[in-house]
């Protein structure tokens, strides 16, 4: 009797052990520093894909990063090709209305690239001029709004920017942590280009993790592993780690 019950509950732990290192596949447009990128060793890295871990490790599963390019991004976790995408998604209804979000998980701005000693104090400065994005982002979006303005995309953001040092458009737009490190942080951008201009939007805007439409097991495990990091400070730990100079 008592051998079977070693039995049972070695059999129980094997079971709630598999349970526990259920991987889940977070899509990642690793282009994006210091929200997603890549290091020196090819490692996925940056404050979402550390955020990811520490919320997988908290609700019980395996947080994987798999590098997909932003063009398709959405279709792939349509396709069922990824279980979530972290990768600097902004909350949207537009977005709501053929994906599920998690609880959002950062604030942002927009802000504004332009070469040392040009000077933004709205965006109808930019009238006349040509601005660039990464397509599909709400720094495009915001391009495309702006009255007299040449909105131009780009496939990357880092693509943006190199043109913009190079003198071949007049502004970047992107979230403005991603606005900061290329503008103040990067060795090279940062000898000729600078951060000139936060836009205040209309209303808030958050990132969140987006899940497949409807997949709500996914949406509420990854919100119970977020809540977690919140209460026990480990997300502030992060936030620091990432963002102490911004």
């Amino acid at each position: 009797m008592f051998k079977r019950f070693v039995v049972v509950l070695l059999t129980f732990f094997c079971l709630t052990g598999s349970a526990l290192a259920k991987d889940l596949v977070f899509a990642v447009d690793a282009t994006y520093p210091p929200m997603e990128m890549v290091d020196a060793q090819k490692n996925i890295v940056g404050f979402g894909p550390e955020l990811v871990a520490a919320i997988g490790k908290a609700a019980g599963f395996n947080a994987v990063t798999k590098n997909t390019a932003w063009d398709g991004i959405f279709a792939g976790l349509a396709a069922g090709k990824y279980d979530a995408i972290c990768s600097s998604v902004s909350i949207t209804d537009e977005r709501k209305a053929t994906m599920d979000f998690t609880d959002p998980y950062f604030d942002v701005k927009q802000g504004v690239i332009v070469a040392k000693g040009v000077t933004v104090n709205s965006l109808a400065d930019l009238a006349g001029k040509t601005v660039a994005s990464q397509i599909g982002t709400t720094g495009y979006f915001v391009c495309k709004k702006i009255e007299g303005a040449k909105a131009k995309s780009y496939d990357e953001i880092g693509l943006a920017v190199e043109d913009l040092y190079n003198g071949r458009c007049d502004a970047v737009i992107a979230d403005d942590a991603v606005a900061s490190n290329y503008a103040l942080q990067h060795e090279q951008y940062s000898k000729k280009l600078t951060l000139a201009y936060l836009i205040t939007p209309e209303k808030p805007e958050y990132l969140g993790i987006a899940v497949k439409k409807g997949d709500d097991k996914t949406r509420e495990l990854i919100n119970a592993g977020l809540k977690k990091i919140k209460e026990n400070g480990e997300y502030d730990a992060i936030y620091k780690k990432w963002f102490s100079t911004k």
